[in-house]
């Protein structure tokens, strides 16, 4: 059987198609940078702190081979990744815009469960949207780029708080559960990030 060459794509191209890519690594950074303060913020102890972090792992291995199955047997008008794509990012967006403003632990770490789900559903079609999309002469580059996308999300989400200060915010302002306004106003730029890169 014959493989199809498919049309090589411009290196422009080819980084637009993996913009997306940034948006899903920024969340993540943010996660992985800002929850256990969250959870400090809100009463967590340290020994409870590995049990609210379960959500990563299980949802990574639950939703990841789930949705990875689905997308490709999806078919739409839109194509068989973007429906996955959409929701993914919609969800991923309304969880970091609540996610500074949680009242309770509990509250908190329901919406890490949804978050990382939401990142989870929008990631695993995403890295498959390479093969989907480029001739096999042009994975190494699109796989390069959605790496560099992934370092240069996960480090500017990493750097949020930090440049805020930089550029003016008070580092010691909080609002009522305790949670610094730098943090709320990095997650709030996550959710814009995260949508709006996708789309």
């Amino acid at each position: 059987m014959s493989m199809i060459k498919k049309p090589g794509l411009s290196f422009w191209q080819i980084l637009n198609m993996n913009i997306g890519f940034f948006g899903i690594q920024f969340s993540f950074g943010l996660q992985q940078s800002s929850m256990s303060p969250i959870y400090k913020y809100l009463g967590a102890d340290e020994a409870s702190l590995p049990y609210l972090w379960l959500a990563g792992p299980m949802t990574g291995l639950i939703v990841q081979p789930i949705i990875g199955a689905l997308s490709d047997r999806t078919v739409t008008r839109w194509g068989r990744r973007t429906p996955y794509f959409l929701v993914g990012a919609i969800l991923c967006s309304l969880g970091l815009l609540a996610m500074p403003f949680s009242p309770t632990l509990w509250m908190a770490a329901s919406l890490l469960w949804i978050l990382d789900a939401a990142n989870n559903v929008t990631m695993e079609p995403y890295r498959a949207f390479v093969s989907d999309k480029l001739d096999q002469s042009q994975h190494s580059i699109g796989f390069l780029t959605q790496s560099a996308m992934t370092g240069l999300g996960q480090t500017l989400a990493y750097l949020t708080p930090s440049l805020l200060v930089f550029f003016g915010m008070n580092k010691d302002a909080v609002n009522g559960s305790h949670i610094p306004h730098i943090v709320i106003t990095a997650f709030l730029i996550g959710a814009v990030v995260s949508i709006s890169s996708i789309i």
